[in-house]
This record gives structure tokens, C-alpha cells and sequence, in this order.
């Protein structure tokens, strides 16, 4: 099970989109690139770099003549339908907005100049663009644009329409990736019909600044301006991209389907061999997770990446299993942990004491759930990068210490001198009583002190209030036992359930209305600007995604490192001593995390062998099997 993972992940489709589908620009985790073998040229005494990749560091996986991914399919038929489920409803068709609530796959509309892998961290490759220069400080990028590049419309896609999307995000994107934004680039020209140029501002790490642009979606400037659309307005109608989906129909808030265009000007490419293999890609919503998995059983959908542990450990017992209709399997996930937490609100009086929010943490017993709820399914993240290699472990090393020692002033305690904060550890009881003794010393010293009705109260008699707030239903076994053992400790916990789109509109800015909710905290290998957005001082009050409202001039100074770094060795450092003060702040309660993916799909369709390690790609690499299909149909299973 997974919170607003459970059932946002399911409209997000975390692990189900691949790396080109994925909504990069909201999360700020644009593509990122790799180097590889390239021919050096002397041009205004510069060595420029010309390339049909990029790396951040390293080389490249695949040469500039590879025929296709290693991980595809090459000969995957194409056809028939990918159909999944949804929580809650849409009422746009505009990603880049925080008005409204997108439909999950809506970026499924636009590509960029770089892609990245299923199968490489750090590493993008061509595909609006050709190819791309760039000097060795990386202090300028310029991109060769396909010249048969076109818009789902038949219209050519040129530099002029890259230009716009870019000015567009920079004026009119979220607040807080238009900031970072404008902070890395110093101008943008296109210098024909088919280049175009960034140069970056000096004294600001080049490192990832190529990927980030050349991540940036690309849409359709005629179309923009003959619609009169407004970037920060929600719509119905999508923008124009050139992407091999388009919007094929659509009953809002119930049901979107996405038509392969039979048109699409990139199916020859390598990058795209044995990829976008369905016809059509339809998703149904639901406004309840249990009723969604009713109709998955009646095969209103075929696929399903099955979020809840109760209906993975007893739910698949229903005639279509038995018959071997539905197939139920665990496919390893190699990708890191996607830090699902509660968040702790620190912009709320009553949370921006470390010591309240270590308490807090204290009253979650994973041990307990998991054996419980789970079905002993997961694990538990103690770090921001857990299953990872940059996830810090133990006494701080001296490479670390390097980088920690001069902000010793600003730290929280115990960075230098303790292990890394792990997640507490709870006894197979629900309430811990030693988890407890320790809370209550904690709040004891902080001033909230119990009186006569057991609650806990300040010096001015306000008791310490805590609200949950919750959109899925099923969530609520998961939430209850939290807010008793809260109780118990003298804390006025309470569960509020809300529908996803009062959930929405509470935890975006500038409301922020909430106390505790659940979140994804994502993070990268080759993490860069989206640290700022994320855990970033200055983005704190506009960021969607510092819905902690973290404001920490240790971290701010230790994301300069980050990016900063030059080599994977500095980078991984970097990375460590960030994720040390992180946990040492307190700012979430980290859930569970599992390394599989649990899905279930009517015997239809097909999927490599192995999988990439970082993908699941259903929407992305796998294919249809009609025959298969047909034999179902005929046996009436869906």
C-alpha cells in the first residue's frame, strides 16, 4: 500500500511511465544526459564537443550508431490497448499548471530535445535534436534539430517553437522552477530555422545545465497563439506536441484515452525501436481503490500495478486467477526508493521544534503495520536515497567531514558526532512502549507538558494538535493506529478525509493547510536543481514540492556542493553529508518501500526479459499479443 502512492501513484504512474512520459518539468527532475565518443574540433580556441548524447559523467552506453536499446523489443508488433486505472477524477488537460487537477498522463502529449534510458543513470540522448555542441566547461549548449522533426499536426517542428516553449517556463511555468530557471540561463537564441543556442550565466555549476534544457517539453507556438492559451490556466484542450500520443477522447473526470498517431515523425529513429507499441493507451478512474480493484476483476482494465499489500496478499483469488486469465507476478525494480513519507509541515507553530517532530516520528510503528497491514511486504526507508549508493550510513566519513566541519554552527544536532538518523525501530506491538517513554521525554523538553485530561498543552494552554490529512479511504487502516498512539502519547491527533481535489488544493501554495500529509520527497542519482525545489530555503513558500516549507542554510549551502560537484566521487559525498542533515532535521516520517513491482495484467500482453533496472515501461516497451487476446475474448474474460 502506498498513502497518496497508493492512490496517486496510480494517476502519477510513477513506476509505469517511462523516462520520456514522466511529468519532469513538476517534479524539476529534468533528463539528464550522458558524454560518450566523441571527435574534437578547434573552434575559437575552444574544444567543442559534438555529440548525439550527453553525460554527466562517464561515457555513453550506446554509440551514435546503435539501432535500438538493449532492453526493447526491436520487433515488438504494434496494436491493440494498454488499459489502467486511475484515483479520482481530472478536470484538465494541462500538466504545467497547479490550477486544476491533469489528467496523469497528460504530458504524454510533447517530447524534448534529450531523452534518457531505462537503463543509465545519468545519460540523455537525441531525440528532437540530432545532435549537440558544447565547449568542455559547458558554459554554452548549442542543439541540431531534426529537420523532420513535426508536430502531431503535420507542421514542422523548429527552432522558433523551442525558443517559445522555453520563454514560456520561464514566465509562466511553476514559480519555483521558473526561479531556478532563470538563475542557469543567460539567453536562449535560435540561430536558425534549426539551432538553437543556450548560453549559461558564469559562476553557476555547468555540470547538468545541457541536460536541463534539453529537457524542457517543446509544444507548438502557432497553436498556442492561434488559441489564445493561457500557460497558467487549466484547459480541457491539450496543447500541440510531437509526441507519438494524441488525444483520442475523453469523458472528464472518468475516462481518457490516447491514440497512437499513425503520423508520427520519430517512428524511424533508433531511440524510439521497439517503443510505443499500443494503439491506444486508456485510463479509467475511480473514486474509490477498492472499487477500482471491482473492475479490474470485471476486466474494465486490463493492467493494474497493484499498490495495496491487503489486495496483493489476499485479493487475487477470484476466477480469472484461477483460470490463468490474469497473470500476478513481482518484477524486480532496481530504481531507488521513491521517498514516500508523511510530511511534517514545519510552517506550523507546533512542528518547528526538531524535538515535536522527532516524537512524532517515534509514534509510527513500521514493524508493527508491516506484520499487520503490509503482509510483511516492505521495507523502510531511513534515507532520501534508500537502496541506493548515496544513501549516508554510519559515523560521518572524513571526505564527508570535510564538507560538514565548516557549517558545524548551523547543523542540527548529532550530525557530526552521531550515526545517520534511521527510521525508529517498534516492537510487534502497536503502541511501543519504549518509542513512547522517549516521545514523551522529547515533547517533555520541548514544553509540551501532559495535564489533567492526558493532552498535552504549551505555556499558553494550547494543546499540541495534529491533523492528518487524507484523500484514499484505503489509507485509513494505515492512518488510525498512527493517530491512537499519538493520542496516547498527549497529542490531539485527529484524521481529516477530504476528496483528492480539497487535498489538492490544501497542500499546494500558497495555502499549504495542512499538518501532516503524505508526499513523495524524490530524489535523484545525479540530483541537481530540483534540490532547490524540493528542500530549498528560497522556494519554500511557492514550491509544490517543499510542502514541508524547509528552511535550512545547511542544506541550502550542501545543495551548492551537489551541484557543484565535478566528479561521481565528489558527487557521492556531496550527496551523503545533504542526506545526513536531511534525516537529522526531522521533517518526515518515512513510510515503506518495496524493490518489486506487483502487478497484474489480463494474459494479453508481453514485456522483455529481463526488465531494465530503472523501468517498468508497460506504457512504454511492452506490446500486445492479439492472439492471446483473442483467445481471452472468446473464453469471455473481458
Amino acid at each position: 500500500m502506498t498513502a497518496k502512492g497508493m492512490a496517486r501513484a496510480a494517476t502519477i504512474e510513477r513506476e509505469q511511465v517511462s523516462p520520456s512520459k514522466a511529468q519532469l518539468v513538476l517534479s524539476g527532475l529534468l533528463l539528464v544526459a550522458s558524454l560518450l565518443f566523441f571527435a574534437p574540433s578547434v573552434e575559437a580556441e575552444e574544444t567543442i564537443i559534438k555529440s548525439h548524447g550527453i553525460s554527466t559523467f562517464g561515457e555513453l552506453k550506446y554509440p551514435a550508431d546503435f539501432t535500438h536499446l538493449d532492453y526493447v523489443n526491436p520487433d515488438a508488433p504494434k496494436g491493440g490497448e494498454m488499459s489502467s486505472w486511475a484515483f479520482g477524477a481530472f478536470d484538465s488537460m494541462h500538466p504545467y499548471s497547479i490550477k486544476g487537477r491533469a489528467e496523469g498522463l497528460s504530458s504524454i502529449f510533447f517530447e524534448s530535445l534529450l531523452i534518457g534510458t531505462a537503463d543509465e543513470i545519468g545519460s540523455a540522448y537525441g531525440l528532437l535534436a540530432e545532435t549537440l555542441e558544447y565547449p568542455e566547461d559547458r558554459s554554452w549548449v548549442i542543439f541540431n534539430l531534426r529537420p523532420e522533426a513535426r508536430f502531431s499536426d503535420g507542421s514542422p517542428l523548429t527552432a522558433e517553437d523551442v525558443i517559445f516553449s522555453y520563454e514560456t517556463f520561464l514566465t509562466k511555468g511553476l514559480s519555483s522552477y521558473r526561479t531556478q530557471l532563470a538563475k542557469k540561463v543567460k539567453s536562449a537564441e535560435a540561430l536558425d530555422a534549426h539551432r538553437v543556442k543556450y548560453t549559461f550565466h558564469e559562476g553557476v555549476p555547468t555540470r547538468d545545465l545541457p541536460q536541463d534544457v534539453g529537457g524542457i517539453p517543446v509544444f507548438s507556438k502557432a497553436h498556442y497563439i492561434a488559441n489564445n492559451r493561457d500557460f497558467e490556466e487549466n484547459s480541457l484542450e491539450p496543447l500541440l506536441g510531437s509526441a507519438p500520443y494524441v488525444l483520442d477522447s475523453m469523458d472528464v473526470g472518468k475516462t481518457a484515452i490516447y491514440r497512437l498517431n499513425s503520423d508520427y515523425w520519430g517512428a524511424h529513429l533508433p531511440i524510439n525501436k521497439g517503443r510505443n507499441n499500443f494503439e491506444t493507451i486508456r485510463r479509467e478512474y475511480y473514486a474509490d481503490y477498492n472499487a477500482a480493484f471491482e473492475g479490474f476483476k470485471a476486466g474494465n482494465y486490463t493492467f493494474r500495478n497493484e499498490a495495496s499489500s491487503k489486495i496483493w496478499g489476499t485479493g487475487y483469488d477470484f476466477p480469472a486467477v484461477e483460470k490463468g486469465h490474469v497473470i500476478r507476478a513481482e518484477l524486480h525494480d532496481g530504481s531507488k526508493a521513491p521517498g514516500q513519507g508523511f510530511v511534517l509541515n514545519t510552517r506550523r507553530p507546533q512542528l518547528q521544534d526538531r524535538r515535536v517532530r522527532e516524537a512524532i516520528g517515534l509514534m509510527f510503528n513500521f514493524e508493527w503495520s508491516n506484520e499487520t497491514l503490509f503482509y510483511g511486504i516492505y521495507a523502510r526507508p531511513s534515507s532520501f536515497w534508500e537502496n541506493s549508493h548515496l544513501a549516508a550510513e554510519g559515523m560521518p566519513t572524513e571526505a564527508e567531514l570535510e564538507i560538514l566541519t565548516p557549517l558545524a554552527d548551523i547543523l542540527p544536532p548529532g550530525v557530526l558526532d552521531e550515526p545517520a538518523v534511521m527510521a525508529p525501530v517498534s516492537s510487534m506491538r502497536q503502541l511501543d512502549r519504549k518509542n513512547l517513554r522517549k516521545a514523551s521525554a522529547l515533547l517533555d523538553e520541548a514544553g509540551w507538558v501532559v495535564g489533567d485530561d492526558g493532552m498535552r498543552r504549551n505555556a499558553a494552554g494550547e494543546t499540541l494538535r495534529l491533523e492528518f490529512l487524507n484523500d484514499s479511504q484505503t489509507f485509513d487502516r494505515v492512518i488510525n493506529p498512527y493517530i491512537d498512539n499519538l493520542r496516547r502519547l498527549g497529542v490531539d491527533a485527529v484524521h481529516t478525509r477530504v476528496d483528492n481535489a480539497e487535498a489538492t488544493n490544501r497542500e499546494r501554495p500558497p495555502a499549504f493547510d495542512f499538518d501532516v500529509t503524505t508526499a513523495f520527497l524524490q530524489t535523484g542519482y545525479i540530483p541537481g536543481s530540483e534540490l532547490r525545489q524540493y528542500f530549498g530555503s528560497e522556494t519554500a513558500d511557492t514550491s509544490t514540492f517543499n510542502k514541508m516549507g524547509l528552511k535550512s542554510e545547511a542544506v541550502d549551502k550542501l545543495i551548492d556542493v551537489v551541484l557543484a560537484a565535478s566528479t561521481e566521487a565528489e558527487l557521492e559525498v556531496a550527496v551523503k553529508a545533504l542526506d545526513r542533515v536531511l534525516r537529522a532535521e526531522r521533517i518526515w516520517v518515512p513510510q515503506w518501500y518495496k524493490d518489486a513491482h506487483t502487478v497484474a495484467y489480463f494474459d494479453i500482453y508481453e514485456h522483455p526479459d529481463p526488465l531494465p533496472p530503472y523501468a517498468l515501461g508497460n506504457l512504454d516497451f511492452w506490446w500486445y499479443n492479439a492472439e492471446k487476446a483473442e483467445k481471452l475474448k472468446a473464453a469471455g474474460a473481458f
